[in-house]
């Protein structure tokens, strides 16, 4: 008699600001080479619904840092995670499993060139969202503002569509995004660089 797998989904917002200018070349495929010798940058997730074997996710909010070589094909990913401080252990063990890839989903792909994962931190994470413009902040050392491009019609997104990505949506806004990230070893500041946002749905089991 075989187990019946147990399930998780998702859904939210996830953002993504890095050093390149935009857009980034590694975001439609990561054997392009990014601007700069080595991509730094994040991904920030606000889950808004979600389940992970009956642990709710609804809500919570995560930083993936991410310090990839040019040619992000080539592997040697390193991972640093951030996730709120109130987060229970359930709720931390369920995001990371999803991030790490463990539990199958999208983020299965990206683990594959991972080579270090630092130790998650609980911290407190702050996210704002003002549709044009929107906010991520953890403690003192983390802080990113990502805005819409400006385009033909003022009042409406540039929107990617019918882009392949392994965790975003076909279907992404561009954005310019500013970041000050200082928590040893980094030392990142970007100014008007690649950033683009998109409503994620993700699912898996295991």
């Amino acid at each position: 008699m075989t187990d019946t797998p147990t399930k998780w989904w998702a859904k939210g917002l996830l953002f993504e600001n890095c050093n390149c200018q935009i857009v980034c070349p590694g975001h439609f495929h990561f054997s392009q080479l990014c601007t700069h010798e080595r991509c730094l940058g994040y991904w920030g997730i606000n889950f808004r619904e979600g389940e992970f074997g009956g642990v709710p996710l609804e809500g919570l909010n995560a930083i993936i840092i991410y310090d990839t070589p040019q040619h992000m094909a080539s592997g040697n990913w390193i991972i640093t995670t951030y996730i709120d401080h109130n987060a229970t252990p359930d709720q931390q063990r369920a995001i990371e499993r999803i991030v790490s890839g463990e539990v199958n989903g999208p983020w299965k792909i990206l683990a594959q060139f991972v080579a270090e994962r630092k130790e998650t931190r609980l911290v407190p994470i702050a996210f704002g969202d003002e549709g044009k413009v929107k906010t991520l902040t953890a403690g003192t050392f983390f802080k990113s503002v990502i805005s819409w491009l400006k385009g033909r019609d003022r009042e409406s997104a540039v929107r990617l569509v019918n882009s392949y990505n392994q965790i975003h949506d076909s279907t992404q806004v561009l954005d310019m995004g500013s970041t000050e990230y200082t928590d040893a070893p980094y030392n990142l500041i970007t100014r008007n660089t690649h950033s683009l946002h998109s409503q994620f749905s993700w699912s898996g089991q295991f």
